[in-house]
Protein backbone atom coordinates (compact mmCIF):
# COMPACT_ATOMS: atom_id res chain seq x y z
CA UNK A 1 0.00 0.00 0.00
CA UNK A 2 1.58 3.63 -0.91
CA UNK A 3 1.58 6.29 1.58
CA UNK A 4 -0.23 8.59 -0.52
CA UNK A 5 -1.27 10.87 2.76
CA UNK A 6 2.77 11.59 3.58
CA UNK A 7 3.68 13.38 0.31
CA UNK A 8 0.81 15.85 1.01
CA UNK A 9 3.90 18.84 1.63
CA UNK A 10 5.07 17.91 -2.03
CA UNK A 11 1.84 17.92 -3.56
CA UNK A 12 1.47 21.30 -1.86
CA UNK A 13 4.45 22.79 -3.18
CA UNK A 14 3.79 21.50 -7.06
CA UNK A 15 -0.03 22.62 -6.48
CA UNK A 16 0.88 25.83 -5.52
CA UNK A 17 3.39 26.67 -7.78
CA UNK A 18 1.51 25.97 -10.86
CA UNK A 19 -1.22 28.00 -9.24
CA UNK A 20 0.91 30.78 -8.67
CA UNK A 21 2.14 30.73 -12.05
CA UNK A 22 -1.32 30.57 -13.41
CA UNK A 23 -2.48 33.38 -11.70
CA UNK A 24 0.77 35.55 -13.30
CA UNK A 25 0.38 34.40 -16.48
CA UNK A 26 -3.77 35.36 -16.56
CA UNK A 27 -2.71 38.97 -14.82
CA UNK A 28 0.24 39.80 -17.00
CA UNK A 29 -1.31 37.88 -20.66
CA UNK A 30 -4.88 37.49 -19.94
CA UNK A 31 -6.66 35.02 -22.44
CA UNK A 32 -6.74 35.67 -26.06
CA UNK A 33 -10.26 36.02 -26.71
CA UNK A 34 -11.93 34.36 -29.70
CA UNK A 35 -15.39 36.23 -31.49
CA UNK A 36 -17.21 34.64 -29.09
CA UNK A 37 -16.26 36.67 -26.67
CA UNK A 38 -15.25 40.01 -28.77
CA UNK A 39 -17.33 40.11 -31.87
CA UNK A 40 -16.84 39.29 -35.36
CA UNK A 41 -18.47 37.74 -38.85
CA UNK A 42 -19.41 34.19 -39.20
CA UNK A 43 -20.02 33.77 -43.22
CA UNK A 44 -21.00 30.47 -44.59
CA UNK A 45 -20.07 29.68 -48.67
CA UNK A 46 -21.09 26.50 -50.77
CA UNK A 47 -18.66 25.18 -53.48
CA UNK A 48 -20.12 23.66 -56.50
CA UNK A 49 -18.10 20.92 -56.26
CA UNK A 50 -15.78 19.39 -53.44
CA UNK A 51 -15.11 21.79 -51.06
CA UNK A 52 -11.25 22.53 -50.73
CA UNK A 53 -8.96 21.91 -47.76
CA UNK A 54 -8.77 24.44 -44.72
CA UNK A 55 -4.82 25.16 -46.00
CA UNK A 56 -6.22 26.22 -48.94
CA UNK A 57 -8.47 28.39 -48.02
CA UNK A 58 -6.42 29.86 -45.72
CA UNK A 59 -3.76 30.70 -48.31
CA UNK A 60 -6.25 32.12 -50.75
CA UNK A 61 -7.47 34.69 -47.43
CA UNK A 62 -4.07 35.09 -46.27
CA UNK A 63 -3.71 38.49 -48.08
CA UNK A 64 -6.99 39.89 -46.23
CA UNK A 65 -4.98 39.36 -43.12
CA UNK A 66 -8.26 38.63 -41.10
CA UNK A 67 -8.11 37.90 -37.07
CA UNK A 68 -8.95 35.25 -35.49
CA UNK A 69 -10.08 33.47 -39.03
CA UNK A 70 -11.13 30.17 -38.24
CA UNK A 71 -12.64 27.51 -41.29
CA UNK A 72 -15.15 24.47 -40.14
CA UNK A 73 -16.47 22.84 -43.40
CA UNK A 74 -20.09 22.03 -42.98
CA UNK A 75 -22.56 19.64 -45.37
CA UNK A 76 -23.42 19.94 -49.02
CA UNK A 77 -20.34 21.30 -49.84
CA UNK A 78 -20.11 24.43 -47.70
CA UNK A 79 -17.46 25.81 -45.12
CA UNK A 80 -18.18 28.41 -42.32
CA UNK A 81 -15.78 30.93 -41.86
CA UNK A 82 -15.21 33.19 -38.69
CA UNK A 83 -12.87 36.61 -38.67
CA UNK A 84 -12.87 39.32 -36.06
CA UNK A 85 -14.34 42.19 -38.43
CA UNK A 86 -17.94 43.62 -38.54
CA UNK A 87 -16.74 45.60 -41.66
CA UNK A 88 -18.91 44.92 -44.83
CA UNK A 89 -15.78 45.90 -47.16
CA UNK A 90 -13.91 42.86 -45.54
CA UNK A 91 -16.58 40.94 -46.29
CA UNK A 92 -16.82 41.62 -49.62
CA UNK A 93 -13.12 40.94 -50.32
CA UNK A 94 -13.27 37.57 -48.77
CA UNK A 95 -16.08 36.58 -51.17
CA UNK A 96 -14.14 38.39 -54.02
CA UNK A 97 -10.57 36.39 -52.93
CA UNK A 98 -12.92 33.15 -52.98
CA UNK A 99 -14.98 33.56 -56.29
CA UNK A 100 -11.16 34.53 -57.97
CA UNK A 101 -10.21 31.11 -57.71
CA UNK A 102 -13.71 29.24 -56.95
CA UNK A 103 -15.90 31.54 -59.92
CA UNK A 104 -19.03 28.77 -59.16
CA UNK A 105 -18.73 29.58 -55.23
CA UNK A 106 -22.04 30.80 -53.35
CA UNK A 107 -22.15 33.08 -50.67
CA UNK A 108 -25.06 31.18 -48.60
CA UNK A 109 -25.46 33.85 -45.33
CA UNK A 110 -23.30 36.31 -43.56
CA UNK A 111 -24.24 37.12 -39.57
CA UNK A 112 -22.72 39.48 -37.58
CA UNK A 113 -21.95 38.88 -33.89
CA UNK A 114 -22.08 41.86 -32.17
CA UNK A 115 -19.49 43.02 -29.53
CA UNK A 116 -22.19 44.06 -26.82
CA UNK A 117 -23.91 40.74 -27.14
CA UNK A 118 -20.36 38.48 -26.92
CA UNK A 119 -19.78 41.07 -23.18
CA UNK A 120 -23.36 39.35 -22.28
CA UNK A 121 -22.12 35.59 -23.21
CA UNK A 122 -18.69 36.22 -21.02
CA UNK A 123 -20.28 37.35 -18.07
CA UNK A 124 -23.03 34.43 -18.43
CA UNK A 125 -20.07 32.21 -18.98
CA UNK A 126 -18.06 33.10 -15.75
CA UNK A 127 -22.13 32.96 -14.09
CA UNK A 128 -22.47 29.38 -15.46
CA UNK A 129 -18.69 28.48 -13.65
CA UNK A 130 -19.47 30.22 -10.94
CA UNK A 131 -23.32 28.60 -10.06
CA UNK A 132 -21.79 24.97 -11.30
CA UNK A 133 -19.17 25.17 -8.64
CA UNK A 134 -21.97 26.57 -5.70
CA UNK A 135 -24.17 23.75 -6.82
CA UNK A 136 -21.43 21.52 -6.29
CA UNK A 137 -19.99 22.63 -2.83
CA UNK A 138 -23.83 22.15 -2.07
CA UNK A 139 -24.52 19.32 -3.17
CA UNK A 140 -21.29 17.24 -1.58
CA UNK A 141 -21.80 19.05 1.67
CA UNK A 142 -25.39 17.33 1.68
CA UNK A 143 -24.23 14.03 0.62
CA UNK A 144 -21.67 13.68 3.50
CA UNK A 145 -23.96 15.30 6.25
CA UNK A 146 -24.10 12.19 7.86
CA UNK A 147 -20.20 11.63 8.13
CA UNK A 148 -19.08 14.34 10.91
CA UNK A 149 -16.08 11.78 12.83
CA UNK A 150 -13.57 13.39 12.79
CA UNK A 151 -14.08 15.90 10.31
CA UNK A 152 -17.39 18.51 9.51
CA UNK A 153 -18.99 17.54 6.70
CA UNK A 154 -19.40 20.86 4.63
CA UNK A 155 -15.22 20.71 4.71
CA UNK A 156 -15.89 17.86 2.33
CA UNK A 157 -17.51 20.35 0.04
CA UNK A 158 -14.81 22.94 0.86
CA UNK A 159 -11.89 20.50 -0.62
CA UNK A 160 -13.71 19.22 -3.80
CA UNK A 161 -13.89 22.83 -4.03
CA UNK A 162 -10.93 24.13 -3.99
CA UNK A 163 -9.55 20.86 -5.80
CA UNK A 164 -11.94 22.67 -8.92
CA UNK A 165 -11.14 25.64 -8.38
CA UNK A 166 -7.08 24.34 -8.76
CA UNK A 167 -7.69 22.37 -11.58
CA UNK A 168 -9.63 25.14 -13.85
CA UNK A 169 -6.88 27.89 -12.71
CA UNK A 170 -4.19 25.33 -13.88
CA UNK A 171 -6.29 24.69 -17.19
CA UNK A 172 -6.82 28.80 -17.85
CA UNK A 173 -3.58 29.24 -17.23
CA UNK A 174 -2.51 26.61 -19.76
CA UNK A 175 -4.53 28.81 -22.53
CA UNK A 176 -2.95 32.05 -21.36
CA UNK A 177 0.38 30.53 -22.21
CA UNK A 178 -0.52 28.98 -25.03
CA UNK A 179 -2.26 32.08 -26.10
CA UNK A 180 0.78 34.47 -25.67
CA UNK A 181 2.91 32.53 -27.40
CA UNK A 182 0.39 30.05 -30.40
CA UNK A 183 -2.00 32.23 -30.40
CA UNK A 184 -4.18 30.10 -29.19
CA UNK A 185 -7.93 31.51 -28.62
CA UNK A 186 -10.94 30.84 -26.59
CA UNK A 187 -14.35 30.74 -27.09
CA UNK A 188 -17.69 28.97 -26.02
CA UNK A 189 -16.39 25.74 -26.50
CA UNK A 190 -13.58 26.51 -24.08
CA UNK A 191 -16.29 27.43 -21.21
CA UNK A 192 -17.92 23.76 -22.26
CA UNK A 193 -14.61 22.20 -22.00
CA UNK A 194 -14.33 23.73 -18.19
CA UNK A 195 -18.00 22.59 -17.33
CA UNK A 196 -17.10 19.13 -18.26
CA UNK A 197 -14.21 19.38 -16.55
CA UNK A 198 -15.59 20.57 -13.16
CA UNK A 199 -17.86 17.79 -13.77
CA UNK A 200 -14.94 14.91 -14.33
CA UNK A 201 -12.54 16.11 -11.74
CA UNK A 202 -15.70 16.13 -8.77
CA UNK A 203 -16.88 12.70 -10.54
CA UNK A 204 -12.95 11.34 -9.34
CA UNK A 205 -13.36 13.64 -6.07
CA UNK A 206 -16.49 11.55 -4.84
CA UNK A 207 -15.22 8.75 -5.53
CA UNK A 208 -12.40 8.62 -3.45
CA UNK A 209 -14.36 10.75 -0.44
CA UNK A 210 -17.08 7.97 -0.65
CA UNK A 211 -15.29 5.31 0.08
CA UNK A 212 -13.88 7.65 3.13
CA UNK A 213 -17.15 7.66 4.24
CA UNK A 214 -17.33 3.99 4.06
CA UNK A 215 -13.92 3.03 5.55
CA UNK A 216 -14.98 5.75 8.43
CA UNK A 217 -18.27 4.12 9.45
CA UNK A 218 -17.07 0.20 9.48
CA UNK A 219 -13.76 1.11 11.41
CA UNK A 220 -12.70 1.06 14.47
CA UNK A 221 -12.28 4.22 16.80
CA UNK A 222 -8.19 3.16 17.27
CA UNK A 223 -7.82 3.68 14.02
CA UNK A 224 -6.25 6.95 12.88
CA UNK A 225 -8.37 9.24 10.04
CA UNK A 226 -5.14 9.65 7.77
CA UNK A 227 -4.57 6.14 7.76
CA UNK A 228 -8.39 5.64 6.67
CA UNK A 229 -8.23 8.37 4.01
CA UNK A 230 -4.70 6.85 3.01
CA UNK A 231 -6.57 3.65 2.80
CA UNK A 232 -9.03 4.71 0.92
CA UNK A 233 -6.90 6.74 -1.39
CA UNK A 234 -5.11 3.31 -2.32
CA UNK A 235 -8.43 1.49 -3.00
CA UNK A 236 -9.34 3.67 -5.66
CA UNK A 237 -6.21 4.31 -7.47
CA UNK A 238 -6.03 2.09 -10.08
CA UNK A 239 -10.05 3.11 -10.48
CA UNK A 240 -9.49 6.29 -10.64
CA UNK A 241 -6.16 5.97 -13.14
CA UNK A 242 -7.78 3.31 -15.61
CA UNK A 243 -11.07 5.84 -15.99
CA UNK A 244 -8.81 8.92 -16.50
CA UNK A 245 -6.75 7.07 -18.98
CA UNK A 246 -9.79 5.74 -20.60
CA UNK A 247 -11.10 9.16 -21.27
CA UNK A 248 -7.25 10.58 -21.86
CA UNK A 249 -6.54 8.05 -24.78
CA UNK A 250 -9.79 9.16 -26.51
CA UNK A 251 -9.55 12.97 -26.30
CA UNK A 252 -6.01 12.60 -27.80
CA UNK A 253 -7.63 10.73 -30.69
CA UNK A 254 -10.15 13.44 -30.84
CA UNK A 255 -6.89 16.22 -30.58
CA UNK A 256 -4.69 14.46 -33.44
CA UNK A 257 -7.36 12.99 -35.58
CA UNK A 258 -10.34 15.22 -35.19
CA UNK A 259 -11.21 18.75 -36.89
CA UNK A 260 -9.38 22.14 -36.14
CA UNK A 261 -13.07 23.44 -34.98
CA UNK A 262 -12.50 20.84 -31.72
CA UNK A 263 -9.04 20.61 -31.38
CA UNK A 264 -8.83 22.83 -28.90
CA UNK A 265 -11.72 21.75 -27.16
CA UNK A 266 -9.87 18.50 -26.42
CA UNK A 267 -6.85 19.99 -25.79
CA UNK A 268 -8.53 21.81 -23.09
CA UNK A 269 -10.08 18.34 -22.03
CA UNK A 270 -6.66 16.84 -21.75
CA UNK A 271 -5.14 19.41 -19.67
CA UNK A 272 -8.20 19.15 -17.28
CA UNK A 273 -8.50 15.79 -17.19
CA UNK A 274 -5.27 15.32 -16.07
CA UNK A 275 -4.88 17.36 -13.31
CA UNK A 276 -8.25 16.79 -12.20
CA UNK A 277 -7.34 13.29 -11.42
CA UNK A 278 -4.36 14.48 -9.67
CA UNK A 279 -5.78 16.74 -7.92
CA UNK A 280 -8.20 14.50 -6.52
CA UNK A 281 -5.90 11.98 -5.44
CA UNK A 282 -3.29 13.91 -4.11
CA UNK A 283 -5.53 17.52 -3.27
CA UNK A 284 -8.94 16.96 -2.37
CA UNK A 285 -8.06 13.99 0.07
CA UNK A 286 -4.80 15.89 1.66
CA UNK A 287 -7.24 18.59 2.79
CA UNK A 288 -9.30 16.77 4.82
CA UNK A 289 -5.93 15.22 6.67
CA UNK A 290 -4.68 19.09 6.89
CA UNK A 291 -8.04 19.93 8.10
CA UNK A 292 -8.06 17.41 10.78
CA UNK A 293 -4.42 18.03 11.64
CA UNK A 294 -5.46 21.79 12.27
CA UNK A 295 -8.15 20.51 14.63
CA UNK A 296 -5.98 18.39 16.37
CA UNK A 297 -3.57 21.13 16.82
CA UNK A 298 -6.74 23.86 18.10
CA UNK A 299 -7.68 21.57 20.76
Amino acid sequence: MFNIISKIKYAYIFSGTLAVLSIVTIFVWGLKFGIDFTGGTLMEVKYASAVPSNQEIQNELSGLDLKSLTIQPTQNNSVMLRYASEDDKINQDVLKKILEKYPDAQQLRVDFINSSVSKELKSKSLLAIFWAVIGIMAYIALAFHKVSRPVASWKYGAGAVIALIHDILITVGVFSVLGHFKGIEVGIPFIAALLTILGFSVHDTIVVYDRTRENLLKSSSKEQFPDIVNRSLNETLVRSINTSLTVFITLLAIYFFGGDSIKDFSLALIVGVFFGTYSSIFIASALLVSSYHWQIKKA
